[in-house]
């Protein structure tokens, strides 16, 4: 005759996690699905105020020129010669992206004007001036 031993390791004991893992597994997937990935340049500068200044809340590629003629995207400081294919890059990940050069007030124009040269021949016509709302 044979016994039967009681073995503890196949009881069904404890709380079920398969539901709670689905319902975490869905949350995370919409978080990532609703964040908008914003590349952000990296550095603080006094833009200028302007009356015609208007908001966007879509995703951006910010591209930051300081007043000593520094150029930073991506939370780091580029050359000119490395912005069109930092923006093909980054306009292949997100074409609906697009481009915002924040200039300081103190910045040279020939600068902001190469900038949106090689931005658009990085691909992307649709570049705006970052501009403070003037105020009154």
């Amino acid at each position: 005759m044979m016994s039967r031993r009681h073995n503890p390791e196949t009881d069904e004991t404890g709380i079920d996690l398969a539901p709670m893992l689905d319902f975490v597994l869905n949350l995370l997937i919409f978080f990532i699905i609703t964040t908008s990935f914003v590349k952000e340049a990296g550095v603080t500068v006094t833009r200028p105020q302007a009356e015609t200044a208007e908001s966007r809340d879509n995703g951006n590629i910010l591209i930051a020129i300081r007043s000593n003629g520094d150029i930073w995207m991506d939370k780091r400081r580029v050359d000119l010669r490395d912005i069109r294919g930092a923006v093909e890059r980054l306009h292949a990940e997100r074409p609906d992206d697009t481009v915002v050069i924040i200039a300081d007030q103190a910045s040279q124009t020939g600068a902001l004007t190469e900038v949106m040269d090689q931005v658009k021949l990085g691909g992307v016509n649709d570049v705006s001036i970052a501009a403070m709302h003037g105020g009154g």
